[in-house]
This record gives structure tokens, C-alpha cells and sequence, in this order.
């Protein structure tokens, strides 16, 4: 697959597999096309050449009905959250379920309520986004991504603005919805505390090449990986050496 703004090519011969139930990282440094194939990947920018697959059913390639019904398999996390500002957390999460069900009015708030329980967000359903800190905003984001139950989850830099606390929570409670939710998790991300602590498998982009030139997991991509870009990332480095701790945390 290849991704282009115009005659730009921002990446090209991208060729990954997902797994179901596994939290996937996609990373690289700024600039390398991680969000634009996020956007690819849940049907916001098509790409320029090539497919996106899910269970064998081509996303642009499938109209109608059948496409949204292909796309009700994911929920979304912005960076920002992208809460609406006039809503309570209980009405924004129950947007979705008002449109796309046909649940009664009180079982739409039941369910709102009970998806904002699950991210820890109990007693905060008539709060304001403007009256909850941001770590807060993230898991009503995460909330309203839940609401209907996706097969896969997708969070683009979930850990942005986070404090180190605020971050670590987010990873745990990732970590802790797949496990009981069975969803796939796909992450844009940077931040290696979060990549190292919770990513199965990985696809690394580079911006100078424009294409992936890495995949797999995170820690064994840090213990194994002889390219020196890669291994600068990982490391945050000039120097692509293997810090001793990180490595010995690697499988």
C-alpha cells in the first residue's frame, strides 16, 4: 500500500498484518506518515495504491450498507479526545448509541453510564469535558470509542499532553479492556515507556526511506535489530548502543 498527498509520496510498499486480539503499534519519528495511515486504516484517506483488508473484505473497495457496517468494527480515540464541548460525558458517549441503535432512551444512558464505569469514570456523567482533567478526557474518548462494541480499537497518540502517571494509567487500562473485551488495539504512538510496556507487535515507518523497514515486537525489535535507525528510535539515542536495563527487560 502506498500512501500520497498529490504527486507526494509519503510512504509506499506498507505490507503489515494485524493479528486479532493483539495491541499493535504503529511508530517512527515525526513526519513519517503514522497518522495518515491511521486515517487509511479506519476509511478517513484512501490510499494512493494498494488495499486495506479486514478479514479478507477490502474497506475501499466495499459501498454502501456493507461498508458501514465494516466500519461499525472500529472505535476511534483522537488525540484530543474530540469530546463535544456542549455535551456531558454521559451524552457524548451516548451519541453513537442514539444513532446507530435502537435502544430506548433509558437504555442508551444505562449503557453510556456503564461504558464510562469501565474506564474508571463512574459518578462523571453529567461532568463537562471542560470540568475533568485531561487524563480524565482521554477515558470519556476511550468511553465514547466503546460504545458500540468495535472489534478494534484505534488511538491516535493516546499518551499526548499525559503526565507519567496519567500515562502509565492509560497503558493499564488498555491493557486491561482487551483483555476483557477481546478487542484489537492499533496505537500511533511514540512513547516508548507505552510501546515496550504493552505492544505485541509493531510496524516501524521511516521518513527519510518513505517506507516501513521494521515490524514486529517492540522489545525483540530493540534486542535484535541491526538497522541504526531503528535502534535510535528505540533508544532515543544518536548513538544506536542498547541501553543494558531496556535490554534486559526484552524477552
Amino acid at each position: 500500500m502506498d500512501m500520497a498527498y498529490g504527486s507526494f509520496v509519503l510512504q509506499r510498499d506498507l505490507n503489515f498484518k494485524v493479528e486479532a486480539g493483539e495491541i499493535f503499534f504503529i511508530m517512527g519519528g515525526s513526519g513519517c506518515g503514522k497518522s495518515t495511515l491511521l486515517k487509511q486504516m479506519i476509511g478517513l484517506k484512501e490510499p494512493a495504491r494498494g488495499e486495506v483488508l479486514y478479514d479478507g473484505d477490502s474497506l475501499w473497495r466495499t459501498e454502501g450498507a456493507a461498508r458501514q457496517a465494516l466500519m461499525r468494527r472500529f472505535g476511534v480515540l483522537y488525540q484530543s479526545g474530540a469530546l463535544w464541548s456542549s455535551m456531558t460525558l454521559s451524552e457524548n458517549v451516548a451519541l453513537p448509541l442514539a444513532e446507530y441503535t435502537d435502544l430506548s432512551a433509558g437504555d442508551v444512558k444505562d449503557l453510556a453510564a456503564l461504558k464510562l464505569s469501565l474506564v474508571g469514570l463512574a459518578g462523571f456523567e453529567d461532568y463537562y469535558p471542560s470540568e475533568i482533567s485531561g487524563g480524565m478526557r482521554k477515558r470519556a474518548g476511550l468511553a465514547r470509542a466503546m460504545a458500540l462494541d468495535p472489534d478494534i480499537l484505534f488511538f491516535d497518540e493516546p499518551s499526548a499532553g499525559l503526565d507519567p502517571i496519567s500515562s502509565k494509567r492509560l497503558d493499564d487500562l488498555i491493557l486491561e479492556l482487551r483483555d476483557s473485551l477481546g478487542a484489537t488495539v492499533v496505537i500511533v504512538s511514540h512513547e516508548l515507556a507505552s510501546i515496550f510496556a504493552i505492544g505485541d507487535n509493531s510496524v516501524f515507518l521511516d521518513a527519510e526511506s518513505r517506507t516501513m523497514i521494521a515490524s514486529g515486537n517492540p522489545k525483540r525489535l530493540l534486542a535484535e535489530s541491526d538497522d541504526s535507525r531503528v535502534r535510535a528510535f528505540l533508544t532515543r539515542s544518536e548513538d544506536p548502543a542498547i541501553p543494558k536495563t531496556l535490554l534486559e527487560k526484552a524477552p
